[in-house]
């Protein structure tokens, strides 16, 4: 990354952390198979169970309800293909405002013959508890919230959701690929049954990810994943306890395992640091430009800031502002054609409004003098477009 680039989109990736990369680099040259017995293998294995035990410590879970995946996408697509797959029918409850990982494999369940109940948002991106109790049926076999959403930041009501879920005996899925590392993400509080954790999101690296899946493996190894399990979705040998295949990414789960007990260790002030800026950075901009925020005022990542920058297109502000600082629009363009975002028009958010929006969220090596030099670059780009 240039020195001289501002980079505020730490919703999309991070860049490793210098303990993560420390402690990836300790860990190459344990090349051992971590399914061989002997010492090269155990060793390479004792990283992997040392790495399990962090990421279960930063979500208040257990080492062996930890599946070690290849990232959200896999882990999201394990939850609930492997879920209606155990089922083979049934129907789905999930929200209009979903991470591609998510409602993607939703839809190509939905296109299989499953029912779906796709709930909408309110005016700040707020799924209803109400709503999905009334969605729920018969037969209900999983339900997925996000824990927040990754362009406005807006926390869900997951632990309600989740009261409602296990009143009903139905499965419930949360992708907290946004929150984890971010926020205090406490499993048993959340009620929740399965649980996406993506390391690239707080400095750890990118190709690698978990599964929390409450009570695996507490009734023996193997766990039985005949009855309420997740299904396999990818088939090989026996790795992660028959549930997902594959040679374990040794370097991978020790980085992501390290971003882990970073984000466990420094999880207070990071909150405040990112919060303080976050808020810093927002009041420059109403001060000197005409904006709106999206999504709710309290309840949203506190690294995370979405607006509508009234008179601008998002999309432009973004190139023309592209060698001195990194954020995000609420558009997209397709063959030249400016598309909104989906999220932002779940909220009700006009077509003009949606498309002059732009994601900001900062990190922890963000300073304020950074933000003032941010704020006055869009300042002073949206004049000159005016």
């Amino acid at each position: 990354m240039r020195n001289d680039l501002i980079y505020l989109d730490y919703n999309a990736t991070t860049p490793l952390d210098e303990e993560v990369r420390r402690a990836m680099a300790e860990s190459l040259p344990l090349f051992g198979n971590p399914s061989s017995v002997h010492r090269i293998g155990a060793a390479a294995k004792a990283a992997i169970e040392n790495a399990r035990g962090q990421v279960a410590r930063l979500i208040h879970a257990e080492p062996q309800e930890i599946v070690f995946t290849s990232g959200g996408t896999e882990s999201n697509n394990l939850a609930l293909i492997g879920t209606a797959f155990r089922k083979q029918k049934g129907h789905l409850i999930t929200s209009v405002i979903e991470h591609p990982s998510v409602s993607n494999p939703v839809r190509w369940l939905e296109g299989r013959g499953y029912d779906v109940s796709w709930l909408p948002v309110d005016a700040e991106g707020c799924i209803s508890p109400d709503a999905v109790r009334k969605a729920i049926r018969k037969d209900t076999l999983l339900i997925t919230i996000m824990h927040s959403n990754n362009e406005t930041g807006v926390l869900q009501p997951i632990a309600e959701v989740g009261k409602i879920a296990r009143e009903c005996g139905i499965p419930f899925h949360t992708d907290a690929a946004q929150s984890a590392g971010k926020v205090d993400v406490h499993v048993p509080e959340l009620n929740v049954d399965m649980l996406t954790v993506v390391s690239h999101k707080f400095y750890g690296p990118k190709g690698i990810g978990a599964l929390y899946i409450k009570g695996w493996g507490k009734e023996g190894c193997p766990p039985d994943i005949s009855a309420k399990w997740p299904a396999p979705i990818l088939f090989g040998a026996g790795h992660e306890r028959g549930l997902r295949p594959g040679t374990e990414n040794t370097p991978g789960i020790v980085g992501l395992g390290a971003a882990c007990e970073g984000a466990r260790r420094h999880l207070p002030e990071r909150y405040e640091h990112s919060r303080a800026l976050r808020e810093m950075l927002f009041a420059l901009l109403r001060e000197r430009l005409d904006i709106r925020l999206n999504g709710h005022a309290e309840l949203r990542l506190p690294n995370t800031l979405n607006v509508a920058v009234h008179g601008s297109i998002g999309e432009d502000l973004v190139a023309a502002l592209g060698n001195s600082l990194a954020f995000s629009a609420g558009s997209a363009c397709h063959a030249g054609i400016r598309k909104p975002s989906s999220v932002l028009k779940a909220m009700g958010i006009p077509d003009q409004d949606a498309l002059s929006s732009i994601r900001l969220s900062v990190g922890k090596d963000n300073t304020p003098d950074e933000i003032r030099s941010a704020a006055a670059l869009l300042v002073e780009c949206v004049r000159r477009g005016r």
